[in-house]
């Protein structure tokens, strides 16, 4: 590896831990507000512009969530919930570019799903311990799924964009 690839290689390190880190500090400073969080679309915007690259960004997020608050049940729904909407998103991405509306509608999908997603290790209570943790949390999911979708409808693509300027510019002196 020559200086210039080594030094694209580390400001990309360093870009995804940063994003990870934001991603971290925003969740924490919208939290007074239930379930309206910025991870859905920075995963997003991360996923379309850094494409597989975003499962490091998304794990380095969830690490420091576990190092924060503690490593919980909740701390392992989310080592797979967010790996999956990054699938996802990379998955619509593939073929030509979608609408905001589509990224808009798959975000507030993704946040309707998320009760039911976080309630798969509650299984090991059984069927009932599940059910009744994703009924619960049913009405947060559907202001998730608002929020997710007004969030993505309204920064989806300037972010993207700022993001791919990033992209395109790490591997310049």
């Amino acid at each position: 590896m020559d200086g210039n690839d080594l030094r694209t290689a580390s400001r990309r390190v360093v870009l995804c831990a940063l994003l990870a880190s934001l991603m971290l500090v925003l969740q924490t400073a919208m939290a007074p507000l239930p379930n309206i969080e910025p991870v859905s679309l920075l995963i997003l915007v991360c996923a379309r512009a850094f494409g597989r690259q975003v499962f490091w960004i998304v794990y380095t997020f969830v690490f420091l969530e576990g190092l924060v608050f503690g490593f919980h049940l909740w701390w392992i729904t989310y080592l797979y919930i967010w790996a999956l909407w990054a699938l996802t998103v990379l998955l619509l991405a593939r073929g030509k570019g979608q609408p905001v509306l589509v990224w808009a509608a798959a975000s507030g999908a993704f946040g309707l799903s998320f009760g039911a997603l976080d309630a798969l290790p509650y299984l090991a209570g059984g069927p009932w311990a599940a059910l009744s943790r994703w009924i619960t949390g049913i009405p947060f999911d559907l202001i998730h799924c608002v929020g997710n979708f007004a969030l993505a409808l309204a920064l989806e693509e300037p972010l993207y964009q700022t993001l791919s300027q990033l992209r395109d510019g790490l591997g310049r002196k």
